[in-house]
């Protein structure tokens, strides 16, 4: 860059046009979209700061990357995450891994890939990979994100980290095996078949009736309710969980549809007494042509905002 921004507008306008796709960067990396919000203006803050020391050597975009990406580390090594205390569920299938993960809204999605990448958009973005991402350590997924999902070479991912070239290398092939390793998951159906039965769920699920949800899974169907461990495994178990969730609820969830990572979601609404709906979480659904694979559920509420759901209907 030939003259450095003087003034703060100026700074501004150098850099808002990379804060939807930095916010997106930040998420991946820790999960989390109110901390993906708080690590962006973090990392402008810090490059406004450090704007004198910006030799040029590399694009504006790759040193905002650089710094959002120690920030986002940073902020993983000063966090303390303890499992929630879950309440009482029905015996999983199995325990599985805290997954420390937000859903992420598509009205805010910013995907950017470069030639190297290795991923293609909608798989970068989806629950199923994201949800893997958050299993690696956090140096690994770092690397991940920036070489095989954005596409940086390998000697800027190298810098960003401050990392030597065959160090990257080797966080690459560690993660790549760990990812291949459990990308078992078919393409989404996408379209006007994903459209089909995301609308016959939402009705199953205003209706409350289970047997209608159960009729649309897949054989090898999951559900999972980050960041609690518990999985239920195929059409059976994942019914007696739901029914045993409607016993306890009393009333039938009320579906608002939206979208994350992708992919068909609903703000699910719990009816109370007063006759107002109040929200109770996010479902978001993995389509593939033969139904529902995956179910993902979660209970944290205070990212309805993020998604623009009301706060009752």
């Amino acid at each position: 860059m030939s003259v450095l921004p003087r003034t703060e507008s100026a700074f501004a306008e150098l850099v808002e046009p990379f804060r939807r796709e930095l916010h997106l960067h930040c998420y991946r990396i820790v999960g989390s979209l109110a901390d993906a919000d708080d690590l962006v203006q973090e990392t402008f803050l810090a490059a406004w700061r450090g704007l004198g020391e910006f030799e040029g050597r590399s694009s504006v975009r790759t040193w905002l990357y650089r710094i959002a990406t120690n920030r986002c580390l940073n902020a993983l090594r000063a966090v303390s995450r303890r499992p929630e205390q879950a309440p009482k569920l029905l015996e999983p299938t199995r325990m599985g891994e805290p997954v420390w993960l937000q859903p992420y809204p598509d009205a805010m999605l910013d995907p950017v890939t470069g030639p190297e990448a290795r991923y293609e958009e909608r798989e970068s973005i989806g629950l199923a990979f994201t949800v893997l991402l958050q299993l690696l350590p956090a140096r690994q997924r770092a690397a991940v994100v920036l070489v095989d999902v954005l596409g940086f070479r390998l000697a800027e991912a190298a810098e960003m980290l401050d990392s030597t070239a065959v160090a990257v290398k080797g966080m690459l092939a560690r993660a790549r095996s760990t990812l291949d390793a459990q990308r078992d998951v078919p393409p989404q159906a996408g379209g006007a078949r994903e459209r089909e039965v995301a609308g016959l769920f939402a009705a199953a699920l205003a209706e409350g009736d289970t047997d209608a949800i159960v009729s649309l899974l897949t054989d090898d169907a999951w559900l999972t309710m980050p960041p609690l461990p518990h999985e239920y495994y195929g059409p059976v178990a994942i019914g007696e969980f739901l029914r045993d969730r409607a016993l306890a609820r009393g009333v039938a969830l009320r579906p608002v549809p939206t979208r994350a990572n992708g992919q068909p979601a609903f703000g699910c609404y719990l009816p109370t007494t007063d006759g107002i709906a109040r929200p109770a979480g996010i479902m978001v659904l993995t389509v593939v042509e033969a139904g529902v694979a995956a179910i993902t559920w979660f209970h944290d509420t205070s990212v309805f905002p993020y998604f623009g759901l009301p706060r009752w209907v």
